[in-house]
């Protein structure tokens, strides 16, 4: 006879949190966000530690190595998706391990046959304004120019204009010599009154690009999430299917922690993926899941996982719920398996993080979350919107949006992330859909938004770390006339277009 739970599954929405005592030592500045992000025994430290308790998911529209860059330097941590080719995956990996701080790797480049309406649709898709020239159009050809607003006139000049006609050449750009510092590189900035400085190598190659607006950024990211050679941190996903290829890339690449992408994780192939890698790479992190009960949970951790994602189905373009019937709401998924985790800690001694995914439609539900007992939290939709991810920009009825795909989705054709057991049982119908999510701006200005928001409603639960959250919130459930009741009512609102 089958199993049934008679506890009601909860979403985030259904709860609120109490307010605590408000101490003097309760003020957004003094609020520690820091969190482990893979297991370790009582009394230790982790190997890595989140400076902010947020990491990007594992999908083509949201995570890749620009996204790994930024998010890093702002104390987070991406897994770039492993939905696509080994070797390109690991690239991606490597270009964050590589990057340094005010050294930047051109992502916009054209050939001197370009045009100036290459210029306009290449500026449209990246946002960038400066556009490097070199011989094949790549960011490490020959340089041989620039491309500035300063260089064209759009609503004058020729579409069909070339770019050798417009750009401004090579022997009359202030260059720097490739292996410059980056103390060297801004006093040849400010020297020269320049917005930016390309760095070449003894061969004429484009190396990097130093910008002037980079001098004063890199006083404004104390919470950088770099190993002690100043390298960034970052993750990579991997699946059960091709990982005895994937993962010697993406360790030799540089990959710190990898993370099986698993729409069930609660699976036999999932053991043998970890048992695998513990044994051929003891010194490998890897993360697991995705489950929503205890015995997944402690499957996953038995079999070696060192931290476990929990959700199933409350992703925003996620319908496995749906199409297949199975899942659970986050909430209760979250508050049974951190349950499961103390106990596993209590007898163990060991604590294994838990990394919820999914569920999260307002910031404070990432409190409701992290009080809930998930260490750090993932998310697609909330990064999918920054100019970082790697998806277009559009104009959709009137409003800038960016593209946003599940890895179920036909678009992403992403089967390997199905423990099925062979390619033939893969992916043949969508567990996700393809969308628009609105465009905000800059990832880092929207993260000081959101992370001002977690700090101020932990100083009103009384906390100013996330284990004294965890461990002392004050959660309720409510009705939903409560929840209308919490937005505004009885009002009209008053357009932001009217005049007062």
């Amino acid at each position: 006879m089958a199993h049934f739970s008679e506890d009601i599954s909860r979403t985030f929405s259904e709860y609120l949190l109490i307010p605590s005592l408000t101490t003097k030592k309760c003020v957004p500045h003094l609020v520690d966000l820091s969190t482990p992000l893979v297991k370790f025994e009582k009394g230790q430290t982790p190997k890595i530690k989140l400076n902010i308790p947020m990491v990007s998911a594992i999908m083509q529209s949201v995570s890749d190595d620009k996204m790994g860059i930024e998010l890093a330097r702002n104390g987070g941590l991406s897994f770039v998706y492993g939905s696509q080719a080994i070797a390109t995956q690991a690239e991606m990996v490597a270009r964050v391990k590589k990057y340094k701080a005010g050294f930047v790797v051109s992502d916009a480049n054209l050939t001197t046959e370009n045009t100036l309406r290459d210029v306009m649709n290449l500026k449209a898709k990246t946002g960038y304004s400066t556009i490097g020239v070199t011989e094949d159009g790549t960011s490490h050809g020959k340089f041989l120019g620039i491309i500035s607003g300063r260089d064209y006139r759009p609503s004058k000049d020729d579409p069909n204009k070339k770019v050798k006609d417009f750009m401004t050449p090579f022997e009359k750009v202030v260059t720097g010599d490739f292996g410059i510092s980056l103390t060297e590189a801004n006093a040849i900035i400010w020297e020269n009154k320049l917005n930016v400085l390309p760095i070449i190598d003894e061969n004429q190659c484009l190396k990097y690009f130093v910008f002037r607006k980079d001098y004063d950024s890199q006083k404004e990211n104390p919470l950088e999430l770099s190993d002690s050679e100043k390298k960034l941190y970052v993750g990579a996903g991997i699946n059960t299917r091709d990982y005895k290829e994937r993962v010697p890339a993406l360790l030799d690449a540089g990959a710190d922690v990898l993370c099986i992408d698993s729409s069930d994780g609660f699976s036999v192939w999932q053991k043998e993926t970890l048992e695998y890698i513990k044994s051929e790479y003891p010194d490998a992190l890897v993360g697991a899941g995705n489950v929503v009960d205890k015995e997944g949970f402690d499957y996953l951790v038995n079999a070696g996982a060192d931290f476990i994602k929990v959700g199933i189905g409350g992703g925003s373009i996620c319908i496995t719920r749906e199409m297949k019937g199975i899942g659970r709401g986050q909430a209760t998924a979250i508050i049974e398996v951190a349950k499961a985790r103390n106990e596993y800690y209590e007898k163990t001694g060991t604590y294994i993080p838990l990394c919820s995914d999914g569920g999260i439609a307002q910031d404070y539900h990432m409190v409701l979350a992290l009080s809930m007992g998930a260490d750090f939290l993932m998310m697609g939709r909330y990064f999918a919107r920054f100019d970082e991810s790697p998806t277009r920009k559009i104009m959709v009825n009137g409003n800038y949006m960016k593209e946003y795909w599940g890895e179920g989705s036909s678009r992403a054709r992403n089967w390997q992330r199905y423990d099925m057991g062979s390619e033939n049982d893969g992916l043949k119908f969508e567990e996700g859909v393809d969308s628009f999510v609105p465009y905000a701006g800059k990832l880092k200005d929207n993260l000081a938004v959101t992370l001002g928001k977690i700090k101020s409603t932990m100083c009103s639960c009384g906390s100013t770390d996330l284990p004294h959250l965890m461990q002392n919130a004050k959660i309720t459930l409510v009705s939903a006339t409560s929840i209308v009741e919490g937005g505004a009512h009885d009002v009209i609102v008053r357009d932001q277009n009217m005049t007062s």
